[in-house]
């Protein structure tokens, strides 16, 4: 009889609506968790615990997959897999996804043995992964802080930027070789920028790849490299960018410029430009989100009998009406004055609190309308204290 199979879903601890970052982020803890590597003292119930997770992944990553097994279950989806059931090395599919998730566990990215390899033994991998690490060494990403103030969030700006990248150098158009000299396929890994050591492990065949010491994972080697360069193919040069900033924007959000910061070493694809937004202090408005906060002052006369008052907005000001009996810390809102709301229409308030002023001195006109006034109003403050009499 065959053993009855665990809801995919539940091997992974994930409900049945997961995204696939959900589905992606349980996958990587609960694979790190059961690898046998970390499991040496019992490595085969961690084998199968591990393939058991991986055949979930594999189906739940799976649009066309995952709608089988919603509507069929297991019966939906086992006629996909060969005789005997799930397979690694037949049949997982997300390569490059297994390698984006364990690459940094098994010293993947730098050259060094990648998930793939142990577990497949080399044999299916998808050929992108080989060919992001030989031949295209992609350019660094360049960050640039930009302080904008609020005037120019609220409205959107574009700035001109002024900075220095590597580019292609015009000697050797970015191929870093002397003009005349040949290039030469390196005879230690015959092109391929690898170098493989085949050893054995609990799940078979581990290959260990790496990185050519001889050519650099170039798969090539250059007899005379340009001297304008010293044969990277790219110089450090000027440059001047311009960048729209759309309005709304917070600080910390950044705007990236695709393929605009260094070019890569000879001839490799440009990284990106990350302009960070830094938001300058305003010195009478406050941001709340999509909302402006600013404070006024108004006289205690002003309060209790109501009046209308000019505030201060973004680019120019506007009339308050501030209503009678107004308390002190009062807040009022103006619909639509705030901040544009990024990349979904409209905008945020305009917050307006009203703070009763407070003299610190009094003449003594003054003090007098006043204790008249606390005399006229002694019976209906509840709580009211007695003014001293020789104040």
């Amino acid at each position: 009889m065959t053993p009855t199979k665990n809801d995919y879903y539940e091997i992974l601890g994930i409900p049945k609506n997961a995204s696939e970052d959900q589905i992606k982020q349980a996958y990587r803890a609960l694979a790190k968790k059961h690898h046998p590597d970390m499991n040496r003292e019992n490595p085969k119930a961690a084998e199968e615990k591990f393939k058991e997770l991986s055949e979930a992944y594999e189906v739940l990553m799976d649009k066309q997959k995952r709608a089988n097994y919603d509507q069929y279950g297991h019966a939906g989806v086992d006629p996909s897999f060969g005789r005997g059931g799930f397979d690694f090395g037949r049949d997982f599919t997300h390569a490059e996804d297994i390698q984006d998730i364990f690459g940094s566990m098994f010293g993947g990215g730098g050259g060094g043995n990648s998930i793939f390899d142990m577990f497949f033994g080399g044999q299916g991998q998808g050929q992108g992964a080989r060919r992001r690490g030989r031949n295209e060494r992609r350019g660094g990403d360049l960050q640039i802080r930009l302080p904008l103030t609020l005037e120019e969030i609220a409205s959107g700006v574009e700035k001109t930027l002024q900075l220095k990248r590597y580019e292609s150098c015009p000697d050797c158009t970015g191929s870093g070789v002397k003009s005349g000299a040949d290039i030469k396929e390196c005879p230690a890994c015959k092109g391929s920028g690898e170098v493989r050591q085949v050893s054995r492990s609990v799940f078979g065949q581990f290959i260990n790849v790496g990185t050519c010491p001889q050519c650099g994972g170039e798969g090539k080697i250059i007899s005379k490299p340009c001297q304008g360069c010293g044969g990277e193919g790219r110089v450090k040069k000027d440059a001047t960018i311009k960048v729209k900033i759309p309005g709304g924007a917070a600080d910390g959000n950044y705007l990236p410029l695709r393929g605009q910061g260094n070019i890569g070493l000879r001839g490799g694809p440009a990284g990106d430009i990350l302009v960070y937004i830094e938001e300058k202090q305003h010195p009478l408005f406050t941001r709340h989100g999509d909302d402006l906060l600013v404070g006024i002052s108004v006289s205690y006369a002003q309060a209790v009998l109501g009046c209308k008052i000019e505030v201060p907005m973004l680019n120019g000001k506007a009339e308050l009406s501030i209503p009678s009996g107004t308390p002190s810390g009062k807040i009022f809102r103006m619909r639509g004055k705030g901040l544009p709301r990024l990349n979904s229409g409209g905008s945020g308030d305009q917050l307006i609190k009203v703070e009763v002023w407070m003299p610190q001195k009094l003449s003594g006109e003054e003090k007098k309308i006043l204790k008249q006034l606390e005399e006229l109003q002694k019976n209906k403050v509840p709580g009211a204290c007695k003014i001293n009499p020789g104040d």
